[in-house]
């Protein structure tokens, strides 16, 4: 009997530990059903279209990829899947917007104090992907970091359906313009001209010195 609970005690504890949450019905149900969550977030490219739709997103963009610049619009793309066994019902989306981007459109509503865009996604049926579309603009240049000429952010979704979530999360750059750029003036022929004329005139002077001496 001790053994049986110890086995028992171990099945339990792997169900515990798995990426998956189980749950096993009654008579008349299914053994287990499983429950999770997969999220893809995702970054367009910058400058690659003008409809959010028709974006190259990836994953994400670091300091060696294409950047934003200061009053930029950046595309999201996030996509929620339905990987468990079952129907899921009340999915909740939250996406949180990093530091230095406004949000523009897209769904759900903005709460300024935590910079997180929620909304309902609905019911989701057993592998059912839904895809939202987020739209952003980047700050000001008076508003990025003084000290910095390239800043890494990182935007973050999640979404839940009861106790089950999942998350991912995406890199994007942007790179301060220059400004008060000193231009060096160009050394042309004209220039070399005044310089050869300047050294025939001194000469000239040193020969009718040393003919008047």
């Amino acid at each position: 009997m001790k053994k049986l609970i110890a086995l028992f005690a171990v099945l339990f504890s792997i169900l515990l530990i798995s990426n998956k949450v189980y749950a096993c019905g009654g008579q008349y149900e299914s053994p287990c059903q499983s429950y999770s969550i997969t999220v893809d977030k995702t970054v367009g490219i910058p400058g690659n279209s003008t409809d959010a739709t028709s974006y190259q997103y990836v994953d994400n963009l670091g300091p060696s990829d294409a950047k934003f610049n200061p009053n930029q619009y950046v595309f999201f793309r996030i996509n929620v899947k339905n990987t468990s066994t079952t129907t899921l019902g009340g999915m909740t989306i939250t996406d949180t917007l990093p530091a230095y981007l406004n949000p523009i459109s897209g769904p759900g509503t903005f709460n300024s104090s935590n910079r997180t865009i929620t909304w309902d996604g609905g019911f989701f049926d057993v592998n059912q992907t839904k895809t939202y579309y987020l739209e952003a603009q980047v700050v000001g240049q008076n508003n990025l970091p003084a000290d910095q000429s390239i800043v890494c952010v990182t935007n973050y979704a999640q979404a839940t359906s009861n106790n089950i979530s999942g998350s991912d999360s995406s890199q994007l750059c942007i790179q301060k313009q220059v400004t008060n750029v000193v231009t060096v003036p160009s050394t042309g022929p004209e220039f070399g001209y005044i310089l050869v004329a300047g050294e025939i005139a001194l000469a000239g002077m040193g020969i009718y010195l040393k003919k008047k001496v």
